[in-house]
């Protein structure tokens, strides 16, 4: 298998533009590494890529599974290795994607405990099980309804392990980090313009219809654009509002991605030039390209 390729950032500064043409240059398919574009019916919220956009590059690990279906970290890694470990030679791969979590779990030395005790929960009630889970923690972003997610949350927090994964530092494969970036202040204009675009596009839509299907699935509860909407639904904030706080919430997401790629892979940044993005387009290959040559 070639170098693989990871193109990774905040929402909005080209990621997907950049994949499309590295996959032409390079003869790279696209592997998802955002954790909400796995799902399918997260269009517009998550700025999916259309097939018009793919222009006829493969993509892996998009619209893979139902709204209502648990995916973890853990589940992407064996997804994402099994793809990897069975990629065409004469392909590149191209991991595009802003969850961190996910790149490192798939391209690192990351390991789960696999002791974990599976209690039985059957004789709970939904409440029960959710008093059950206060008791260890006040962080409950699961809605009572959601039998599947308490039970596992409940699951978690008993055996005490939660979030307890062990995070390796050494890389599996041969890979070069490439990281769009821009000045704080574009960036969150572009993170507020492209809200405003969603919503244009019809955002409330996409979100009412899986509202109106009662879906309060984790896709749902953690989604930026998602779970805001849902609290307008729920009545508990105005449309005003809560669009205001997806745009808040997306500056902040966008704030933590930095900071953890930062501390946590050794990626190379390129300031994105937004008026020509061919001159970015060049640099980055460039730099791949002087990787290639290191390396021969």
């Amino acid at each position: 298998m070639k170098k693989i390729i990871v193109i990774t950032g905040p929402t909005g500064v080209g990621k997907t533009k950049l994949s499309i043409a590295l996959a032409h240059h390079f003869n790279g398919e696209i592997i998802n590494a955002d954790s909400m574009q796995v799902y399918k019916d997260l269009n517009i919220g998550t700025a999916k890529i259309s097939e018009e956009e793919k222009e006829g590059i493969p993509h892996y690990l998009f619209d893979e599974k139902d709204v209502l279906d648990y995916y973890s970290v853990y589940d992407y890694q064996n997804d994402g290795r099994e793809l990897l470990n069975n990629f065409d030679d004469s392909k590149t791969p191209i991991i595009v994607g802003g969850t961190g979590l996910y790149i490192k779990a798939l391209l690192y030395d990351y390991k789960f405990p696999n002791d974990e005790v599976q209690y039985d929960f059957s004789h709970l009630t939904n409440k029960e099980i959710y008093d059950n889970i206060k008791k260890y923690t006040d962080d409950i972003d699961i809605h009572i309804n959601n039998r599947q997610r308490l039970e596992r949350r409940l699951n978690m927090c008993m055996n005490k392990k939660d979030n307890k994964t062990l995070k390796g530092n050494e890389l599996l494969y041969d890979v070069v980090f490439i990281g769009l970036t821009t000045d704080r202040d574009k960036l969150y204009d572009i993170i507020n313009n492209r809200v405003d675009k969603m919503i244009a596009a019809g955002l409330i839509d996409e979100v009412k219809s899986l509202y109106n299907k009662g879906i309060r699935s984790k896709a749902i509860a953690t989604g930026i654009g998602y779970k805001e909407l849902y609290k307008y639904f729920d009545g508990e904030l105005s449309l005003e509002e809560a669009i205001d706080l997806i745009k808040k919430n997306s500056r902040h997401y966008a704030k933590r991605q930095y900071t953890w790629f930062n501390n946590q892979m050794d990626i190379t940044w390129f300031n994105v030039n937004f008026d020509n993005f061919s001159k970015t387009k060049k640099e980055v290959i460039s730099y791949i390209e002087k990787s290639y040559e290191l390396d021969s």
